[in-house]
């Protein structure tokens, strides 16, 4: 009988009203012998993980390469992010925004041409429901 140092995960998806997550039922680290690996996996089918211990799992907001991205993210990128992820248009923003506001200033900052303001900002974390922070210093 051959044994595995792995870790196994059986994985319940609970019904609920909100959307699918998954959410880890139990567990089993160790040498897990292969009758056993064979008989959860037959029980639970897909909802069973197996990982090798030595395939490490890293957290992405920890690693160099996004806290490098992070730093050279502008407040003119992440407005423009924000704006396009709720399918909104630069005029459709600047109507949001007031009277005043038009396409081509909306572009100026997305384009860092033009600096958000702290009125400004308020207003775009009113808009997309995120600290004005974020508009203000490119911070996350």
């Amino acid at each position: 009988m051959k044994s595995k140092v792995l870790l196994l995960r059986c994985i319940m998806l609970a019904v609920v009203k909100k959307p699918h997550t998954k959410q880890t039922l139990f567990e089993v680290k160790g040498e897990i012998p292969s009758q056993v690996l064979q008989f959860l996996t037959q029980t639970f089918g897909s909802n069973v993980e197996v990982c090798d211990p030595d395939e490490e799992r890293v957290d992405i907001f920890n690693t160099a390469w996004y806290q490098d991205v992070q730093a050279q993210t502008t407040p003119g990128e992440i407005l423009k992010m924000y704006r396009e992820n709720r399918g909104m248009s630069q005029a459709e923003l600047g109507h949001q925004l007031g009277e005043t506001w038009t396409r081509q200033k909306i572009s100026d900052l997305e384009h860092n041409r033009r600096h958000v303001s702290k009125d400004i900002g308020k207003k775009l974390s009113q808009i997309f429901d995120v600290p004005a922070e974020r508009f203000l210093y490119g911070i996350e």
